[in-house]
């Protein structure tokens, strides 16, 4: 049996990096990273040393190039794992979001997580495997100007219970994590404000905002064969701010 091919997509981000180092240290494998920013996913490529690496830029909002991502990778085998961590931050009240502002929220969010698990599922369904996707705290609980970002990450929650049931008995598991605040530099916004990074730090109970080996770490998880028998599940890692009442 040859090495396992996974393919991360919006790899060179903060939390695609981490769990693109940790599928690395598993040992040898064929590892596909793919984003827009070409320069990025080089630097990304030359400090994987432990894996065989292909880099790709792409616009994941593209059906067609995701489609020829996941070709060009099942040349080398089946793919093994897939995920996506294309994703962007608008925090405005909904009569104040443009309808372009909007659309972009959902094409990079929803579309490119749709994307990603349809040509997913059609290299796995002879082989199995496993897809992750990325939602949010905030699709679990209420908060303040995130309408449009809760929408587009509501979607991939639908996406993954619907897909878990479809290709469950084709042994393809689908999966999401749902963060709090990550201290990314897709975020560095809002954590490079001090009185904002204290203000989220104070509404997550285990007292600090995540980091990217957070969520790395549970999306290396899902991808791991170890964990073959969970499939339709949104994991909350945000410091318990979906579900604990700080004191």
């Amino acid at each position: 049996m040859g090495n396992p091919t996974y393919v991360i997509v919006g790899a060179a981000g903060g939390i695609g990096t981490d769990l693109c180092q940790r599928l690395a240290a598993r040992g040898p494998c064929n590892l596909f990273v793919a984003g827009r920013d070409a320069a990025k996913l080089s630097r990304l490529a030359a400090e994987l040393p432990a894996a065989t690496v292909t880099a790709r830029a792409l616009d994941a909002t593209d059906s067609g190039a995701v489609e020829a991502l996941f070709a060009e990778a099942s040349t080398l085998g089946p793919v093994t794992g897939a995920a996506n961590l294309c994703g962007s931050i608008l925090l405005k009240p909904a009569h104040l979001t443009t309808d372009k502002e909007f659309a972009d929220t959902i094409a990079t969010n929803l579309v490119t997580a749709f994307n990603v698990l349809r040509c997913a599922a059609k290299a796995m369904t002879q082989s199995g495997g496993s897809i992750a996707l990325v939602s949010t705290v905030a699709t679990k609980i209420g908060l303040a100007n995130h309408e449009a970002i809760a929408a587009a990450k509501g979607g991939i929650n639908g996406l993954v219970l619907s897909a878990a049931a479809t290709y469950a008995n084709r042994g393809v598991r689908v999966n999401a994590v749902a963060p709090g605040l990550v201290r990314t530099p897709l975020s560095e916004r809002l954590t490079s404000s001090e009185a904002t990074l204290k203000a989220s730090t104070a509404m997550h109970p285990l007292g600090r905002i995540g980091e990217p080996a957070d969520v790395g770490a549970a999306l290396a998880w899902l991808l791991d064969p170890a964990t073959s028998w969970v499939t339709g599940q949104i994991l909350s890692i945000d410091g318990g701010l979906s579900c604990v009442k700080p004191r």
